[in-house]
This record gives C-alpha cells, structure tokens and sequence, in this order.
C-alpha cells in the first residue's frame, strides 16, 4: 500500500556552481595570460631606465626607422613631410581626438624625425603622446 502520493517531478540540476566554475576559470585564464607585442619593422629603441608600460590596442602606434621613415601601423607614409605625416595620422585616427599615440622611434633616428612626428600629433590636437623605450639590461 502506497500512502505518498505519486509525483512525476524530474529531478533538478543546480547550475549555479557549474557557471560559478567556468567564471573562475574564465578569470584565471585572463589572468594569467601573456601578451607580446612585437613589431614586423625592424628597429632598435632607444634604452631607458624607466618600467615599460604595456601598449594599448585603442592606441595610434608611429614607427620612424633608423632613415626617418614613418609607418602607421604596418602601412608606410608616403614621404616624410609634415603636411603627408598629418593627413596620414587623421586618416589612421578618424573622428577620435583622445586616442593616445606612442612613437616608436629607432635608437639610430634622426632627431628632427622625431620633432616632426609630434608636432604633427600636437598640430592635430593629440596630447596623449608617449616615446617607447627598451629596458636597460644590466650586465
């Protein structure tokens, strides 16, 4: 003789550790990742003594070689006038006007490469200007 009445309820699965499982392995795994950044265009930085800041994707990169050539991202200027470097960099920033930029310049550039490019940032009304240096190594 059966007294209970008879329930035809499945069972239930609880997902709230199953998700709170995959949340921490989704954090530890950010975490815990590394990213580098290397450049196609060969250059040599200048070296500096100061911690190196990880760049940022939402920034306008500048390489200027070691013969004073500038490329924006991958893609190189046409020539090295002041009035093509402009137009190349509110090309490559559109409608942002606080993008940060940072300049990768080779140890072996020419000064004056390195002026025109921030005055063509500052020209623009970019004030977020930073020079990418390499690490001193001790010896």
């Amino acid at each position: 003789m059966n007294l209970q009445p008879g329930s035809d309820d499945e069972p239930e699965v609880n997902l709230t550790p199953l998700i709170d499982v995959v949340f921490l392995l989704l954090i530890f795994f950010m975490v815990s990742t590394t990213f580098e950044h290397q450049s196609r265009i060969q250059i040599e930085l200048p070296e500096a003594t100061a911690e190196a800041t990880p760049p940022d994707d939402k920034s306008l990169e500048i390489i200027i070689d070691a013969r004073g050539r500038y490329f924006i991202g991958d893609q190189q200027v046409v020539n090295t006038e002041l009035r093509t470097l402009k137009g190349a960099i509110s090309k490559a920033i559109g409608e942002r006007e606080d993008i940060p930029v940072v300049i990768r310049a080779d140890a072996n550039t020419p000064h004056q490469a390195v002026i025109t490019a921030l005055d063509a940032t500052s020209q623009l009304g970019l004030i977020h200007i930073s020079l990418a240096t390499s690490k001193v190594e001790d010896e």
